[in-house]
């Protein structure tokens, strides 16, 4: 939402195209998991992409690291913890409640959150579910697909968002963005092309 509102949309695109790179890495360092060489070779190739975009901008890529680190350890938490989906999704869900209710409260008080009409309210009310249905709904059916499927599957927002930021929002491509999105292109189709082998191997 931020990166949207802020024009920064192609950044986004690129921390949700490194999330699976990143999870990879995680996997590598935290839980032992062994990587062929093809996949280091992915793995270099999007931090390449990274240093790029930090040279050319004179700063790290705020959006893309905050989305790639916070999803991979949130993916990685979520794999540690010895609970199914759904319920995983409540104790969430749980955690949050008191956060959310508290920031409700105040933006009650300060006369922020009544200020719309009674339908703006009602779809921000109803954003939650919006918000909650296809994430339980990707949770379980995640068990009934391949390996290879969810990887491929991943794929599919940040190419949405890619699009959209460029032909609709005329976001600039160009410049250092030019080499680093091919960069990151390729190492997932390393990774693409190593998680099918691996499937049809096992």
């Amino acid at each position: 939402v931020y990166s949207i509102q802020t024009g920064q949309a192609l950044e986004a695109a690129l921390g949700y195209y490194s999330n699976p790179l990143f999870s990879v890495l995680l996997a590598a360092t935290l839980l032992g998991e062994r990587l062929d060489r093809w996949q280091w070779l992915a793995i270099a190739l999007a931090t390449l992409a990274v240093v790029i975009l930090t040279v050319e901008a004179g700063r790290v890529p705020m959006v893309a690291t905050g989305l790639f680190l916070t999803w991979g350890f949130y993916g990685y938490l979520k794999k540690k913890l010895p609970i199914g989906p759904n319920q995983g999704f409540a104790l969430e869900v749980i955690l949050l409640l008191p956060i959310a209710l508290a920031y409700l409260v105040w933006l009650g008080a300060d006369g922020h959150f009544w200020t719309g009409t009674t339908t703006e309210r009602g779809l921000l009310l109803l954003a939650g579910v919006v918000t909650a249905t296809p994430l339980m709904l990707y949770a379980n059916g995640a068990k009934l697909l391949r390996l290879s499927t969810i990887g491929m599957v991943q794929y599919l927002t940040p190419t949405m968002i890619f699009l959209t930021a460029v032909l609709l929002f005329g976001e600039p491509f160009a410049g250092a963005r030019l080499v680093a999105f091919p960069l990151i292109w390729a190492a997932l189709a390393i990774y693409t092309w190593r998680l099918i082998r691996s499937v049809r191997a096992g």
